[in-house]
């Protein structure tokens, strides 16, 4: 429990009492959001309108304590026992570890809310220096000569392991067709090949790595603070706000020719909210995420709401048209995509074991 005393960013949103910070009347019912790292400013704008507007409806006060870190580290905390009423993490597979892990959640908690529980999305984008002096356009300049390339670890970074799947269904793309890999069976041999492909593109790619930052956000501090790199790979929203949070850094926003659907998504903690009476006010909170006022503020925070008509006009001339492709469509789901390429035996493990060994030679 040690690793409690050191959350990557807890802070307390003392918004309680309908616009006053402590209510006269009652106690304010206190519930934790853990998070993953690039929804810090939304979930800051997010947590004062509901509290606001919970208060209003119910003429109860609520307080809102806020956890950020890598998405790994963060359901790695709730497994070890951060009490978190609600989890907002940048991929299923890290709130599944929480549900097969410790039972404080249904196996079916997916199912419970809408769009398979993830009421916003991004997509994976590049970010470049101005003038983009390297000329990276696509996927296949990453891996060029002399071209350094920034990306978080897989094995903590939920954003990491979505550019890693845009990366492979980039490389998959380059040797089939969309319509050949959703029929195709594991064991055809053209897909086999294509799969060779795309780790000989992945192992290449990670070679062009100088460092792996824990989370998404640290990796934009390297790129866009540290000066190192050439090209940041990075969640669409991350990228954005880079943009207006770091004028100074005149960064550029490159979107590749094709990407994958990113769906970060969103639970309760059943064992938690039934223990502290927080039910009521943990689904609210959720909830509150599809409203048409949760969708407007996830499109004013850079992530695609899934009901754009939400969104102003402004915000919703930020998000480009592009080629998405799902997780489903070219890795099944989160289970079969963790254990291909993010187990221990998995991909990624063996690529940068590779990438070691031949340093070493």
């Amino acid at each position: 429990m040690g690793g409690l005393k050191i959350l990557l960013t807890l802070t307390l949103l003392l918004c309680s009492g309908c616009g006053q910070f402590f209510s006269d009347r009652a106690p304010a019912v206190e519930i934790m959001n853990v998070s993953y790292d690039p929804t810090r400013e939304f979930y800051r704008d997010y947590n004062a309108w509901f509290t606001e507007n919970y208060c209003e409806g119910s003429g109860e006060s609520v307080r809102v304590l806020q956890s950020h870190g890598s998405s790994g580290k963060q359901a790695r905390f709730v497994i070890d026992g951060l009490e978190a009423h609600v989890v907002t993490l940048a991929l299923a597979y890290d709130i599944d570890a929480i549900s097969s892990k410790t039972g404080k959640l249904p196996p079916d908690w997916q199912t419970r809310l809408p769009h398979g529980s993830a009421p916003y999305t991004s997509t994976i984008v590049f970010l470049v220096r101005s003038g983009n002096p390297k000329n990276i356009q696509d996927w296949g300049d990453l891996i060029k000569v002399g071209v350094e390339v920034i990306t978080p670890n897989p094995l903590t970074s939920g954003g990491a392991r979505w550019n890693y799947l845009a990366a492979w269904g980039y490389a998959l793309l380059q040797a089939l067709d969309e319509d050949q890999l959703s029929r195709l069976s594991e064991d055809d041999p053209l897909l086999q090949e294509a799969e060779e492909k795309a780790f000989a593109f992945l192992s290449a790619l990670f070679r062009n790595v100088p460092v792996l930052d824990s989370g998404a956000r640290g990796a934009t501090t390297t790129f866009a603070r540290r000066g190192i790199g050439d090209v940041l790979i990075t969640w669409e929203n991350e990228a954005l706000l880079a943009l207006k949070s770091l004028p100074q850094e005149r960064l550029e926003i490159v979107t590749p020719s094709v990407s994958i659907l990113t769906e970060p998504t969103v639970s309760l903690v059943d064992e938690v909210i039934d223990k502290r009476h927080t039910r009521d006010v943990a689904q609210a909170y959720l909830e509150g995420l599809y409203s048409p006022e949760g969708q407007a503020l996830a499109a004013r925070h850079y992530f695609r709401p899934r009901e754009m008509q939400h969104a102003s006009p402004e915000d919703r001339d930020k998000f480009p048209e592009l080629h998405l492709f799902t997780l489903e469509e070219f890795f099944g789901d989160w289970q079969k995509a963790h254990e291909k390429h993010f187990s221990p035996a998995g991909c990624f493990n063996r690529l940068y074991a590779m990438r070691y060994a031949n340093q070493e030679k």
